[in-house]
């Protein structure tokens, strides 16, 4: 394990599709690209255990605010659980930085826009790493949904978490996560069918004690992925990446490295 030592990085706003993009880059420039995809309540800073061990290891590691999020433009409204906005902003975000073949790493909902994009744009993509994504909803994820409300709510330090995160849009990123999550129409919503077009090799990654998904969700996901690993992690719950970073970290730095390696072999 590569320790997360202090390392540089650089921050711009980047505008595409008729808003801007909080983007953060660490690591050295020609290292091997890999981009970060926050959680459903999150920001880059999200992935503050995650960028200076990528970085250490070698990494270009880009995280950014999605639309709506942090640092990035206000968004009237969120398009969960298609994230059809957010898979056309990181494809254009890839094709502006000029980015060959990423890795993606993904949290959550971030996870679920990381696995849209490989399935869409199988040839785009190196390999993929999901914590805790969803698929499709079960009757475990509306109860987490309504904690989280009940918290932001009623708990001003959850609430203070998030205005850390999103300033003045605390309220709308809420809202806009609630609102697209609740809605009825999201209830049918499975892209089982799709992730049989992911072909890159993948690692999914869920806590065994997740309050918003059943372990089943995670081997659902692995099984429909043919190059995929699994890894239900004891004791871990759905903040994997913040809560257990040293078991996140190893996982990832040591299955990305082996990805890549493959990769490069198949070339040559």
């Amino acid at each position: 394990m590569i320790p997360a030592t202090h390392v540089d990085m650089t921050q711009s706003i980047l505008s595409i599709n008729a808003h801007q993009i909080l983007v953060l880059e660490s690591g050295p420039a020609d290292g091997f690209p890999v981009m970060l995809l926050h959680h459903g309540l999150g920001s880059q800073h999200s992935w503050n255990e995650q960028l200076p061990a990528l970085a250490a290891a070698g990494w270009r590691v880009i995280a950014y605010d999605r639309w709506g999020y942090g640092g990035s433009s206000p968004r009237p409204a969120l398009s969960a659980p298609t994230f059809e906005e957010d898979i056309q902003d990181l494809h254009t975000l890839i094709e502006q930085l000029g980015l060959s073949l990423p890795a993606l790493v993904g949290h959550s909902d971030g996870g679920t826009i990381a696995l849209y994009y490989a399935a869409r744009c199988p040839d785009r993509v190196s390999c993929l790493v999901t914590a805790a994504a969803h698929i499709y909803v079960e009757p475990k994820m509306g109860a987490g949904i309504q904690s989280l409300r009940s918290a932001f709510e009623s708990d001003e330090r959850f609430r203070k978490g998030l205005r850390h995160l999103h300033g003045e849009k605390t309220e709308s990123v809420f809202w806009n996560w609630y609102n697209g999550w609740v809605k009825p129409d999201s209830l049918g919503w499975d892209i089982r069918p799709l992730l049989t077009g992911i072909t890159c090799p993948a690692l999914v990654l869920q806590g065994e004690r997740d309050e918003h998904a059943t372990p089943q969700h995670a081997m659902d996901i692995a099984s429909a992925i043919r190059s995929a690993e699994l890894w239900l992690v004891p004791g871990a719950r759905h903040m994997l990446p913040q809560e257990a970073p040293l078991q996140f970290n190893w996982r990832m730095l040591d299955f990305l490295a082996q990805a890549v390696e493959r990769e490069s072999a198949n070339v040559q």
